[in-house]
């Protein structure tokens, strides 16, 4: 088995996670099966309890495993499910530590930082390794160098280098900045970086440049002479305009002969062709598509962020450039919707995304009346389908008071509860990790828009109604309440195998009005969008703004 380590200096969110991606995904073009691992440094088990605002989206797993928005990268580049073992914090690889010695697993020996730490990190990495039965596994190191809660992945790093010195390469993206007040490209701070991986025992095997622009050749010459490195392995990764460029880009650069050469490996076939089409569909389209997505996590003091909900935008894009048209996306904040509800008017098709608690509901709830009542396509995912029942619920229905117990735990109409083996968990403060995780069966009713659409674009085996999605939730549409629903025209158009869980609601007097318990945007890709979002944006286009 082959390792590359990943890095990044100089700033945060440069793009280890797509330059790790893209890497593996030009390996995987190469004949090789790789296996990327991000590792974060903070001392959480996992992203399941983390603020999206602060740290992005989480990504769930198959198998339920809730982690860094870079796995959701991962999965779309490769095209592949990962699992747990693609993942991993220090916070689980202390407890591990922890756990063992507490039950003698190091025969009574001082547990230490250095070897221990690295040991069971490099332990991890041959996990992920021999889960998938990879040539290469791809090591993502969380956070910058030079920071203190990573050293020990580095270490990690220089150990098994020192172990399997002809196995193990390290990539560095870094960044060159150019100053509008100077005009030009310093590399100081990438020298800078890569002296701090030095100081660590660690000399960079290839560089990748991070700037505004590629990369000109006084700077790649001056970063060879001061980075102790040939030319040829500084790569030039300038911004683009999509992350799916980035790839494209690499490759044309040489960087899969670069590392395929370090590695002593031989490209066993090259086959970026699907890929490349992707791309060029992105560049020809010129259809314009306008979609709201309305939501509480989209600022930060004065700054928007697009992380918190980074999968159901890659889904939009994977749905409407498949469809040749572009995707022209709208943050609409649900605290502020309500000033002026008109404004949805201007959109062909809003969504409303997972999230919880009670902030900013109104905006939310309004928002759904608005496109049930106007026939603007709506996609409802999770708490989006949550709230559709309960806007439903109160304004078609009548039930004045409905609510999601999560809002009012004593409302009159709970038509949304808590699951009770949740209930259990909350009351013991049981956060991490307890809720409805990963991927679970749902059985599409015949008839239905979702079936048809799971249909048309080939998602269903033959003769089977059944899918299976991935799922974040603790909440539950009530039972009680399900025949004044189905007596009024809601459909529920697929529930889980048994019948008991309502999975997908939709109207059938509507263009496009579905709502989905589980969360359809971790499972879409470039090369093979989700079914659902293509019919969501298919009718979108169809309305007409100038009417």
């Amino acid at each position: 088995m082959k390792y590359i380590f990943v890095s990044g200096g100089v700033i945060s969110g440069i793009g280890k996670g797509i330059s790790t991606a893209s890497v593996a995904l030009l390996l995987k073009s190469a004949g090789y099966k790789v296996a990327p691992l991000k590792i974060d440094p903070y001392l959480n088990v996992d992203a399941g309890t983390m603020n999206p605002v602060h740290h992005g989206e989480v990504f769930v797993l198959d198998d339920g495993s809730e982690t860094d928005q870079d796995l959701g990268n991962y999965e779309r580049f490769l095209g592949e499910p990962l699992n747990k073992t693609n993942y991993a914090t220090s916070g689980q690889v202390y407890l591990s530590v922890i756990q063992r010695e507490r039950s003698l697993g190091y025969n009574g020996d001082c547990v230490e930082a250095v070897p221990h730490i690295p040991e069971e990190i490099i332990k991890r990495i041959n996990e992920a390794g021999k889960s998938h039965n990879a040539d290469i596994v791809i090591i993502e190191i969380g956070g910058t160098v030079g920071e203190m809660q990573n050293v020990f992945i580095f270490e990690a790093n220089r150990i098994l280098k020192m172990k399997k010195p002809n196995d193990v390469l390290h990539i560095h993206l870094s960044y060159l900045p150019i100053p509008p007040s100077l005009g030009e490209m310093k590399s100081k701070p990438v020298q800078m970086s890569v002296k701090e991986l030095n100081s660590m025992g660690i000399q960079p095997d290839i560089l990748l440049a991070r700037s505004g622009v590629p990369v000109d050749e006084i700077r790649r010459k001056k970063l060879a002479l001061f980075c102790s490195l040939p030319p040829e392995d500084i790569i030039s990764a300038p911004d683009v305009k999509n992350i799916y460029e980035v790839p494209i880009n690499y490759e044309d650069e040489g960087l899969s002969a670069r590392i395929l050469k370090k590695l002593k490996l031989k490209r066993k076939h090259k086959d970026l062709v699907q890929w490349r089409d992707f791309e060029n569909k992105i560049v020809s389209a010129k259809k314009v598509v306008k979609i709201g997505i309305v939501g509480k996590y989209f600022t930060t003091g004065d700054f928007t962020l697009a992380d918190s909900y980074i999968s159901v935008i890659e889904a939009l894009k994977h749905a409407s450039y498949n469809q040749n048209l572009k995707p022209e996306i709208t943050w609409i904040d649900s605290g502020k919707l309500l000033e002026d509800i008109k404004q949805l008017k201007n959109y062909q098709g809003i969504i409303v995304p997972g999230g919880f608690g009670s902030r900013d509901i109104d905006g939310k709830i309004e928002a759904i009346k608005y496109c049930r009542e106007n026939k603007i396509p709506y996609f409802g995912l999770c708490y989006g389908m949550q709230l559709a029942c309960v806007e439903y619920a109160r304004n078609v229905l009548g039930l004045k008071s409905a609510n999601t117990t999560e809002i009012d735990p004593k409302t009159k109409y709970p038509v949304i509860h808590i699951m009770p083996d949740q209930e259990k968990k909350l009351l013991l403060k049981n956060y991490g990790g307890t809720m409805r995780l990963g991927a679970w069966d749902c059985l599409l009713k015949k008839g239905s828009l979702a079936r048809k659409l799971y249909d048309t674009f080939g998602k269903l085996s033959a003769g089977t109604d059944q899918i299976s999605e991935r799922h974040r939730h603790r909440y539950e549409f009530n039972n009680e309440f399900l025949e004044k629903f189905l007596d009024s025209g809601l459909k529920i158009s697929g529930t889980s195998p048994d019948g008991k869980l309502v999975e997908i609601v939709e109207l059938s007097d509507h263009p496009f009005f579905i709502g989905t318990q589980f969360h359809p945007e971790l499972k879409s890709r470039p090369l093979g969008p989700h079914p659902l979002f293509m019919g969501f944006v298919k009718e979108a286009n169809k309305i007409n703004l100038g009417a």
